[in-house]
């Protein structure tokens, strides 16, 4: 049996947040860690409630490799519960609010999770889920009433009992799985490790030029990695994370709160900042934002120069990636955004990239081919999915799905998509998932979805479907079918009706003829 004291210097120097939030709880301990509503939460607040939560999920049987879903809006007891879970070795699985229960449903079968915490507002949708997966025998919420097979959050913090065992925790232990659209229909779960974590926080670190007094504007939300990522330096760094509620955005509370918490480093979507930009009363803010970025989306050349008139003295940085990246590849500083108008930047300084053609050998500059990437930011692959993980490394390098060219100054240009996918507001729509929902539909005999440019959210996507029968069909019509299988941003926001779908001799619907028909909004 291993001596525990002996143990105990190999654990504590792991390089993970569960250590480093333990090392802010000694060293800066009434600092504060999370500000939530006006509410602070400090370092060692966290620490001690999210080792009690793990105390009490562990009581509760929850152990090493265990799953353990996340269904929750932005709060501080967010990332309680990642750490709670992470210190029990443990893999917690954050999941997109706005599924609909089907889908919630398919990522619990798939994940094997047994337990799930959740918070009052949606709490209706985890008992609609749990109808369809029984599975889900521990039900944690955070606020409001308990009741039959349900749980109190801060009731577990509370609770007194036997404490977990302490583990030393390797840096390459599956830390997140973090849940993606698939080309073909079914979700894929990237499993990312503590160590790709701590890579992309140090990624960012350099980026955003963050340093440990920094107040870091977290509007993301937690379940998309953007989110968590901009999550970890602060972690590491032991500065100040204000937590936004979420909800309908609202350019005057982002820039008061901006205002009130003297927020230094701020993430949001195109689409965001957009509105943002265009309040009248920014010139006339005391801000202190040091660095501001964007990603997710592109920017138009319209957006980015109301960025640099809003905010001169801010850093302006790019930043591009994916989930399976953790998620950052490359970043774009804002003195080449306007130069480089359309560039996605250089790729960092810490992973290899490559751009390839089908066979896996290396394009010229100018040329287009795929982008593929080596790296401690890269996840341990796709998780119940051998055969997919398999064909994402192939060649022994990550294959990213992204079209690009290089130009002479290396600088990236994402071109097209290998992945048939629209990113709308900053989520990522996958074509075949919305088609397959819309096959299903009784009065349509094939479809295909495109994406169209859209001022605001920079891609919707469009339907183009021929009917089964002679009876009209209107979006409307598709509504309530819709509203059953997808999230709302997955709905399409056009259905153009044809006899046929174009096909090419081996039977694949021709989408670049439907984009060049369609994809205009005229």
């Amino acid at each position: 049996m291993t001596n525990p004291e002996m143990s105990e210097p190999l654990r504590s120097r792991r390089n993970h947040w569960n250590n480093q939030v333990a090392v802010h709880a000694q060293m800066r301990p009434d600092a504060t860690a999370f500000r939530y509503l006006g509410q602070d939460t400090s370092w060692r607040q966290v620490h001690e409630r999210s080792e009690a939560l793990a105390d009490a999920l562990s009581r509760r049987g929850v152990t090493k490799g265990d799953r353990v879903l996340i269904l929750m809006l932005n709060h501080p007891e967010y990332i309680e519960s990642v750490l709670a879970i992470n210190a029990l070795a443990a893999i917690a699985v954050p999941v997109n609010f706005r599924l609909t229960p089907p889908e919630i449903g398919y990522i619990v079968a798939d994940s094997g999770a047994k337990t799930i915490i959740t918070d009052t507002p949606l709490a209706p949708l985890v008992a609609a889920v749990r109808t369809q997966a029984p599975v889900l025998s521990t039900c944690i919420v955070v606020g409001g009433e308990t009741g039959e097979g349900v749980l109190g959050y801060e009731a577990l913090v509370a609770e007194q009992g036997e404490s977990h065992e302490p583990l030393d925790i390797p840096e390459d232990t599956p830390a997140l799985i973090m849940y993606t659209s698939g080309t073909t229909g079914s979700p894929k779960g990237a499993v990312l490790s503590h160590i790709n974590m701590q890579s992309q926080a140090l990624t960012a670190i350099r980026a955003f030029e963050a340093v440990s007094d920094d107040v870091a504007f977290c509007a993301a939300p937690m379940f998309h990695i953007a989110g968590l990522g901009s999550i970890a330096p602060t972690i590491l760094l032991g500065g100040k994370t204000v937590v936004h509620p979420l909800g309908a955005f609202n350019a005057t509370e982002v820039l008061d709160a901006w205002e009130q918490e003297q927020a230094t480093s701020v993430f949001l979507v195109p689409a965001q900042w957009q509105v943002i930009c265009a309040d009248d009363s920014v010139p006339n803010r005391k801000l202190a934002l040091r660095a501001i970025s964007w990603g997710a989306a592109p920017a138009s050349d319209s957006v980015l120069r109301a960025m640099s008139d809003a905010f001169p003295a801010a850093r302006n940085v790019a930043v591009f990636g994916q989930t399976e990246m953790s998620p950052i590849t490359c970043v774009l500083e804002g003195k080449d955004a306007l130069r480089k108008l359309g560039s996605v930047g250089w790729v960092i300084p810490t992973i290899a990239a490559r751009v390839v053609d089908d066979e896996m050998n290396d394009v010229a500059p100018g040329e287009i081919g795929e982008i593929v990437y080596r790296g401690p930011t890269l996840m341990q692959g796709y998780w119940n999915k051998p055969e997919a993980t398999a064909d994402a490394f192939a060649g022994g390098w990550f294959h990213s799905g992204d079209l690009v060219r290089q130009d002479d100054e290396g600088f990236v240009y994402v071109v097209d998509r290998k992945k048939d996918m629209i990113i709308s507001g900053g989520e990522n729509i996958y074509c075949a998932e919305v088609e397959n929902v819309l096959f299903a539909h009784d009065k349509i005999r094939e479809a295909a979805v495109i994406g169209r440019s859209d001022e605001k959210w920079g891609e919707v996507p469009v339907a183009v479907v021929a009917l089964a029968g002679a009876d009209a069909v209107e979006l409307a019509d598709l509504e309530p079918f819709l509203n059953e299988r997808l999230a709302r941003y997955k709905h399409p926001k056009d259905l153009i009706v044809v006899d046929e779908l174009p096909r090419n001799a081996s039977g694949k619907v021709v989408k670049h003829q439907l984009r060049k028909e369609y994809a205009s909004n005229q």
